[in-house]
């Protein structure tokens, strides 16, 4: 099992540390395989900002991505530019709060959902967006262990964020359990 994930979006929202959060999970916490590797725009908040995570259970031989798997795009910015790199039978996460024009594919599974929003609304500030976007990548892919996810995020959020986050994670994981 070879996954390519990108998380895509603006600079500020979190995205490289969720890549960090999620290649850890997998590596540290179920001893499986991973690569990260991040890209910015020129300005450091407001600018493109790109996760670029690779998760195997076998060796990578090549850490690069060409067509991934599973897209979160945070932004409509990053919809239009990766949207249609997704693989055939692979998954797109989209922020509905930042995304309004969602171009149809039949080919791969679309999910809409208020990720900035729920942040807000559990936490009081967008800023665990990218907390809550894991928790449903997570949901939906499997791809690690919920339990993973939460213990790789509180070994990397600042220890005054950890309960907002972890509040965040699990609001993320809620929205899956009244399916």
């Amino acid at each position: 099992m070879r996954k390519e994930i990108v998380l895509s979006g603006y600079g500020g929202q979190g995205l490289v540390l969720a890549g960090i959060i999620l290649a850890e999970a997998a590596v540290i916490y179920e001893g499986k395989n991973a690569t990260h590797n991040q890209s910015y725009g020129p300005e450091a908040r407001g600018g493109a900002s790109r996760s670029e995570i690779i998760i195997s259970d076998e060796e990578i031989n090549y850490p690069e991505i060409e067509r991934p798997d599973i897209l979160l795009a945070m932004t409509q910015d990053a919809l239009d530019k990766y949207g249609e790199s997704v693989k055939e039978g692979g998954l797109i996460i989209i922020d509905t709060l930042y995304i309004k024009e969602v171009k149809p594919r039949s080919d791969v599974e679309i999910y809409e959902l208020p990720i900035t929003e729920i942040s807000i609304r559990e936490t009081g500030k967008p800023l665990s967006a990218n907390i809550v976007a894991l928790g449903v990548l997570v949901s939906l892919t499997g791809i690690v262990k919920r339990e993973s996810l939460e213990a790789a995020m509180l070994n990397r959020v600042p220890p005054a964020t950890r309960d907002l986050n972890l509040k965040a994670l699990r609001a993320a994981f809620d929205i899956f359990k009244k399916g």
